[in-house]
């Protein structure tokens, strides 16, 4: 069965139903995020918002211990895993909801792995050394998201022939690499990577075109929340971004997305209902 037929993720023990767009709440257990950073970098202030997204409505809850913001700077392994794996054992211990794991190290996901992580979210496809290797041993789902460059320098130019043919070609490239290694496709999330490595315009055509994606048969997770693609086009604070979030949600949602990323969940959530009401009664 392929995934346009089931509309069905299967991830560890659960059955994430995606024949409508599902949200995932974002947990940055770091000091830098662009956004949050610092904000729940401890475990009961994290869990407080773990809390809250999961009555708002999350279905997945991803939790990140490095920040990937244009110019930010890589994070140690021990840091990452210091900051990860034990917000990690406590939500899987408080509640009954998927956790994915935002990391491109192949020891964090290992371990992740060792405490029921749901999902591997990697903003750098397996790419960096032995993640292919530790997703293809376990049976979860693996997000693969496009970056072009480092996110220290992905924002200096991006260049590309044409943004969509180039990042499609992208995921043919790692989905074979992928399904070569052991990982079935039916485990594989696409997600073109708004804001890594591209420009305002570029992103806004990804965006206006995100449907062009659904050719791969796979969930699309698309990840838009406060980033500069809003605040530039609004001119405002990654705080005062709320409207355009949802816009873009919104947007995400009528092109194509399975899953929404975001830091406002409740918000969220209200908006994809009201999509849902709308497309049940064309």
């Amino acid at each position: 069965m392929t995934f346009s037929q089931t509309k069905v993720l299967t991830c560890s023990t659960f059955q994430l139903n995606l024949a409508q767009p599902q949200v995932m709440g974002i947990v940055n257990v770091t000091p830098d995020s662009f956004s949050d950073g610092g904000l729940f970098n401890r475990i009961d202030l994290a869990l407080n918002q773990v809390e809250k997204m999961v009555e708002a409505g999350a279905k997945i809850i991803d939790v990140g211990g490095e920040s990937t913001r244009p110019g930010a700077e890589e994070v140690n392994e021990q840091d990452e895993l210091q900051r990860t794996i034990p917000l990690l054992k406590a939500i899987k211990s408080r509640f009954n909801i998927l956790v994915s794991i935002d990391t491109s190290k192949a020891s964090v996901m290992a371990e992740a792995l060792t405490y029921g992580v749901d999902i591997i979210n990697d903003v750098r496809a397996l790419q960096n050394k032995g993640c292919i290797e530790v997703a293809a041993q376990s049976d979860i789902p693996v997000c693969l998201m496009h970056m072009q460059g480092k996110p220290i320098t992905m924002q200096s130019a991006p260049n590309y022939n044409n943004v969509i043919d180039d990042i499609k070609a992208f995921f043919t490239h790692r989905i074979t690499q992928c399904e070569q290694a052991g990982i079935n496709r039916e485990r594989i999330i696409i997600d073109p990577g708004f804001g890594f490595g591209k420009t305002l315009e570029q992103n806004y055509k990804l965006l206006a075109n995100l449907e062009e994606f659904t050719c791969f048969d796979l969930p699309i997770l698309s990840g838009t929340s406060r980033k500069s693609m809003i605040g530039t086009l609004l001119n405002c604070s990654p705080q005062q971004r709320l409207a355009g979030s949802l816009a873009t949600a919104l947007l995400a949602a009528q092109n194509g997305a399975n899953i929404i990323r975001v830091h406002d969940v409740k918000e969220t959530v209200d908006t994809l209902l009201v999509l849902a009401a709308a497309q049940d009664n064309k």
